[in-house]
């Protein structure tokens, strides 16, 4: 018989003061080793892209506004990737009364500032890209929600694949942030919408 691992939907209340704050965005009860994946893995991420940014810099010729964006954006999206997938994010993210629509839509709607960001700082207010890629982002979060739990996980990746066709394909990437949509549609779509067991730790 296999080897099942606990799965536990109820999380810990937060903490109080500024740790409940991190608790209600990271999700209550996270394992020391999530934490380190999180903070090791997103920075080290993050530290990479921007070595590799750093080598096309005459040719991006970014100002310090832009090159600051981009750093913001770099760690919350590669972090943004990691943490959502953890499964305190899940416990919390998914808790009963968190479900549907209504709960999830506008998490994934304020993300919308980033492609306008994108759109005004490194595009010359291509609004096309803005309306078309957020259009999209807004659609497929609606499909993923009212589909069956059991074709979530499928379609959510098929939704990201179509994603990212659209802005690799569609639309010319953008100079040194090539990896921006995707890392957008796979925070949200994929590592965010999913409702997936959350798994604990083996006690002892």
């Amino acid at each position: 018989m296999p080897d099942i691992p606990e799965i536990d939907w109820t999380p810990p209340a937060p903490r109080k003061g500024l740790l409940g704050a991190w608790d209600r965005f990271v999700g209550p009860g996270t394992t020391r080793a999530e934490e380190w994946l999180q903070l090791a893995g997103g920075l080290g991420l993050a530290a990479v892209l921007g070595v590799l940014l750093y080598t096309q810099r005459e040719t991006l010729n970014w100002s310090g506004l832009q090159a600051a964006v981009v750093v913001f954006l770099a760690v919350d999206l590669i972090g943004g990737v990691i943490t959502n997938a953890t499964s305190a994010a899940k416990r919390w993210y998914h808790r009963a009364g968190q479900e549907g629509v209504r709960a999830h839509l506008p998490f994934i709607a304020v993300h919308g500032i980033h492609l306008l960001v994108i759109a005004a700082l490194f595009r010359q207010m291509d609004w096309a890209f803005f309306v078309i890629l957020y259009g999209y982002l807004l659609m497929a979060t609606v499909a993923i929600l009212v589909a069956p739990l059991y074709l979530q996980r499928a379609l959510s990746l098929a939704l990201f694949c179509g994603g990212f066709l659209l802005a690799t394909y569609v639309f010319r990437p953008t100079p040194g942030l090539e990896w921006f949509v995707p890392f957008l549609y796979l925070k949200l779509l994929v590592s965010h919408l999913l409702k997936e067991a959350p798994f604990a730790p083996k006690s002892g």
